[in-house]
């Protein structure tokens, strides 16, 4: 029996870094995706990255990262 493969966290960082990257600049989205591109692409795992979007500043990107990254997350499962 196979199982399909685990998504890790570097192919969740691209799938943001991509939704980052059809964001305007400058835009609570842009903000939101690079902070979770970015903090997928540095951490081991998916509850330790969502450790990391707690600090992130300030609270109206931290909560649209939050948000962005429980979605992606979601669709890892």
């Amino acid at each position: 029996m196979t199982t399909a493969p685990k998504t890790d966290n570097l192919d969740l960082a691209t799938n943001a870094q991509e939704m980052a990257d059809s964001a305007p600049a400058g835009s609570l989205g842009h903000a939101a995706a690079t902070s979770v591109a970015i903090t997928l692409a540095t951490t081991r795992d998916l509850p330790e990255a969502r450790a990391v979007l707690s600090g992130v500043t300030p609270d109206e990107v931290r909560n649209a990262a939050i948000e962005l990254f429980d979605r992606i997350a979601a669709q890892a499962s």
